[in-house]
């Protein structure tokens, strides 16, 4: 199969797009603190930048896309540490490596939502655990 050249532009437009949301929502969610938890809510959205790429990169694309165990409902760790995906592997007619990255988006965005649920209770070292 093919790379389809119009997939995988819209993709990678979707990808920024999702990405820029998270300096976003760092600067509303800080916007909507007393001043003494701006600086500390600003970071908890930033920091799920890295610290979930890093899971997601060891383990968590490999959980949510390979096939495994659990009955279909957990993947294996057939593709952990992104062990088999390269430019030359494809997801549909994408890159593989794009589409992971296009998920791996959406994983810093959702980590970076729950910081709004917990704004001004909770420590930046206990966040970060809780990200991981």
């Amino acid at each position: 199969m093919n790379i389809d050249p119009a997939a995988t532009a819209w993709l990678l437009a979707s990808t920024a797009l999702v990405l820029l949301m998270t300096p976003g929502l760092a600067i509303f969610y800080g916007g909507m603190m007393r001043t003494t938890g701006v600086l500390n809510m600003i970071m908890m959205s930033f920091i799920s930048i890295p610290v979930v790429t890093v899971a997601w990169l060891l383990v968590g694309y490999s959980l949510a896309f390979s096939d495994g165990g659990a009955g279909g409902f957990l993947g294996g760790l057939s593709n952990a540490g992104m062990s088999g995906i390269g430019p030359e592997t494809l997801h549909g007619q994408v890159p593989e490596l794009l589409y992971a990255t296009f998920q791996l988006s959406f994983a810093i965005i959702t980590a970076a939502l729950v910081s709004g649920a917990i704004a001004d209770r909770a420590k930046f070292g206990a966040w970060m655990v809780f990200v991981l």
